[in-house]
């Protein structure tokens, strides 16, 4: 048996975070940056796993098997649970008498956001041969997008009811897309926590998903960068008052005339901006200096 190479894209969610999760269809972008992961077999037992960050530096590194490891290791401990979920899918996944060098390796720092675990669950999954939305499902939960994101080349409309993605390719006719950029807001969010305060702060209310399916479709089709920013910034109206939280360009940016547009979960990880040279100035002045050009970042 060979060695086998895996890889996931990177994601960001343009629309319906938060609401994708109660079937609202979202605008998921795939990014250039990734993860790969590569199994070779090797005749000592067991599986020594290492996963490499961009710089090539090892942040872990482990011999183990499914039955044998260190249970006060909290990263080991999520990666057996992945790895005895996927074999729970398909009984033959690590069966073989031999072991295994596994190495992971981001084009992307951990603290981005773009899907340290989406990208490791959808690479596991094509190791073992299984679906990697029952995997995700089953390990760390969530809507799925990223799952979708990670297995497409292009941007994708990306809805799921009852746990059943659907996912339609698409082309962005936007011709502005020299005009917007990402900021790293230098913070990590904890999509779970973020989740959890939806939920809580969704339960009084009935989400009219409608509404947001309804905005997607239109970002997605906007011919023009006004109509984009109109589109976007009704967007963030509606999800400030869903979750109840002042959108980001309110609490960290009132002064800047421009577009300021949260994604994914609120409160750190990346956000759309719009303007030109002058515009990213204004964020490096306040101490943001990761900003990636949106054809820069998007596959």
């Amino acid at each position: 048996m060979e060695k086998q190479h895996f890889y996931s894209n990177g994601k960001l969610l343009l629309t319906a975070e938060y609401v994708v999760l109660d079937g609202a269809s979202a605008l998921a972008i795939p990014t250039k940056l990734g993860q790969s992961l590569d199994v070779v077999p090797k005749s000592e037992p067991g599986i020594h796993w290492t996963s490499l960050e961009t710089n090539g530096q090892p942040w872990f590194q482990n011999t183990f098997s499914l039955e044998l490891y260190d249970k006060h290791n909290d990263v080991l401990e999520k990666l057996v649970e992945i790895l005895q979920t996927a074999k729970s899918f398909n009984p033959l996944f690590l069966s073989e008498s031999h072991g295994w060098e596994v190495t992971t390796r981001l084009d992307f720092p951990q603290h981005w956001g773009l899907g340290s675990s989406s990208t490791l669950i959808n690479n596991i999954a094509q190791w073992a041969q299984i679906d990697a939305f029952k995997l995700l499902h089953a390990s760390f939960g969530g809507s799925g997008y990223d799952i979708a994101a990670a297995q497409h080349d292009q941007p994708i409309i990306y809805s799921q009811n009852d746990g059943i993605p659907t996912v339609k390719p698409i082309q962005l006719p936007w011709n502005f897309t020299d005009e917007l950029f990402f900021i790293h807001l230098n913070e990590k969010q904890d999509s779970k926590e973020g989740i959890a305060h939806y939920r809580a702060a969704s339960e009084a209310k009935k989400i009219d998903t409608n509404t947001f399916s309804s905005l997607t479709t239109q970002v997605s089709q906007a011919q023009d960068l006004k109509t984009f920013i109109t589109l976007m910034e009704l967007h963030e109206q509606y999800i400030s008052e869903v979750i109840q939280l002042h959108p980001i360009k309110a609490r960290l940016f009132p002064n800047f005339n421009g577009l300021v547009k949260s994604l994914g979960a609120w409160g750190g990880d990346f956000v759309l901006a719009s303007g030109d040279e002058e515009a990213r100035d204004y964020f490096r002045s306040k101490g943001y200096h990761t900003i990636i050009g949106f054809d820069d970042m998007i596959k």
